[in-house]
């Protein structure tokens, strides 16, 4: 790491080194871990969660929350006993030292990236047309996603600088949005509008065990929860790594709490069947919570800058892990090609935009009523996958002491990290949508034809593999 507050690698012979900036102190990585884990999941999803399993909307919340945080404590052990960028990719290359599983692990983070923008792409359309009150579905929504996504790519064009600021405004109103709608189910409790009986009915959808219920709702909540994890992939432009384990549990609780009381006045206030059937199931709640005050006006717009931020922190990250892998020629190097003056790595932005933009097109085109939860369950997958191999790799690694003090983990919580994450990849916890799969096979396989495209030119060029030279250099 560099002494100047910017991270220097090379990008190749006779080409100057090109730099990221160290931006991020203690209150921007705490915006940056609170604002990516808060939005488009419990905006989007808290009616489905709830459909699932009933009143008792806020239990698959709870679960999904304890295994994010088990497997937080797996990345703050790892994180500050290897305090550089690449996060998942560069931990699971120290433990198994198998050049194609890093790549399959940081490519993977990188998918969910895109699919989770991707699905806050499609709610910030959705809360669009609800906010003017537009008689339009189907295509136009369609394209409204996409629109969003190219001025998102243009925000991250500007450099991460500007991207983790406007973060920081996104943040601010993704934060009021949830606590006005927690105020809103408060005051209908209090008023006797809301019922708050519901809270505690646990009812199933098509006579389902209650098992599997359950299951998939913390599968689907699962994606709520998601977003600590990225804030290790931005180690090289923080300017103290030692900072992450107080910051990461200080974002996961303010956000954990948050979440279960949304999910508690939700059910309160709305019928089930109705939250479950929104696309705008939060705005729902404002309407039925205060229907005398014109909330609801507003509250389409506040949801569309919460999910706007969800947006911009995983097309940020995406673009990133993307012109780390080109760096390290795993990836053709056209992806690690940066802006002179701004240094953002334009190539890898667009294309990282053109997958999204595929995503949306083609999801809409096949599943239209399923286009949220299907990108939000993919992502959930992708990432689910990712922290069990990352539970295991800290496992591994303290066979391999470091030369300085760090963070360590109770050592029982990896293990139950492992097969907590493993059991919610099976397909017992999606089995109405399995489409998933196919989603994050065929992202996988994007990545695949890359890696072995530049496989091929190196060893045909270079006389070299495919492999990572320096995993710690990956962002």
């Amino acid at each position: 790491m560099s002494d100047t507050g910017t991270t220097t690698t090379e990008p190749g012979e006779g080409k100057q080194p090109e730099t990221l900036k160290r931006v991020m102190g203690p209150k921007l990585l705490l915006l940056f871990i609170v604002g990516d884990i808060l939005g488009t999941g419990v905006y989007a999803l808290t009616g489905q969660v709830a459909g699932q399993v009933g009143g008792a909307g806020w239990a698959p919340v709870i679960l999904a929350f304890l295994i994010a945080l088990i497997t937080a404590f797996s990345y703050m052990e790892l994180v500050t006993k290897y305090p550089h960028a690449a996060g998942a990719a560069l931990y699971t290359h120290k433990a198994f030292g198998i050049h194609f599983v890093t790549f399959l692990v940081a490519f993977a983070v990188l998918s969910s990236g895109i699919t989770s923008a991707s699905t806050a792409s499609n709610v910030f359309a959705a809360n669009m047309v609800a906010g003017f009150g537009w008689d339009i579905s189907g295509t136009w929504v369609m394209w409204i996603a996409l629109g969003f996504l190219a001025l998102v790519a243009a925000i991250n064009l500007r450099g991460v600088g500007e991207s983790v600021w406007f973060n920081v405004v996104l943040t601010v109103i993704e934060l009021s949005g949830l606590l006005l709608v927690i105020l809103v189910g408060f005051f209908a409790l209090g008023s006797g509008s809301a019922d708050f009986s519901r809270v505690m009915i646990f009812e199933t959808a098509d006579d389902k065990s209650v098992f599997l219920a359950v299951t998939g709702a913390t599968a689907l909540a699962f994606f709520s929860m998601v977003g600590f994890e990225d804030s290790v992939n931005m180690v090289e432009e923080t300017k103290d790594p030692r900072i992450f384990p107080k910051i990461m549990l200080t974002g996961l609780s303010i956000t954990g709490v948050i979440y279960v009381l949304v999910s508690v006045v939700a059910v309160a206030a709305v019928p089930i069947g109705q939250l479950s059937e929104s696309e705008t199931p939060l705005l729902d709640v404002v309407k039925a919570g205060a229907p005398g005050i014109p909330i609801d006006a507003i509250f389409p717009f506040m949801t569309m800058f919460a999910v706007a931020n969800s947006a911009l922190i995983n097309m940020l990250m995406a673009s990133r892990l993307l012109y780390g892998m080109a760096k390290q020629n795993v990836l053709p190097p056209v992806f690690a090609k940066v802006l002179a003056g701004r240094r953002s790595p334009w190539v890898s932005i667009i294309f990282t935009t053109l997958i999204a933009f595929a995503l949306i097109i083609g999801v809409t085109t096949f599943l239209p009523e399923s286009v949220t939860a299907s990108l939000g369950g993919t992502t959930s997958l992708l990432l689910l996958a990712v922290f069990a191999v990352v539970n295991v790799a800290v496992l591994i690694l303290r066979r391999q002491p470091a030369q300085h003090e760090h963070f360590k983990a109770p050592s029982w919580l990896p293990w139950i990290g492992v097969f907590s994450c493993a059991f919610l990849v099976g397909p017992w916890a999606r089995l109405e949508d399995l489409i998933q799969y196919q989603i994050a096979l065929a992202l996988i396989g994007i990545g695949v034809v890359l890696w072995a495209v530049t496989w091929l030119w190196n060893r045909s060029v270079r006389g070299s593999s495919t492999r990572f030279r320096n995993p710690e250099e990956l962002t």
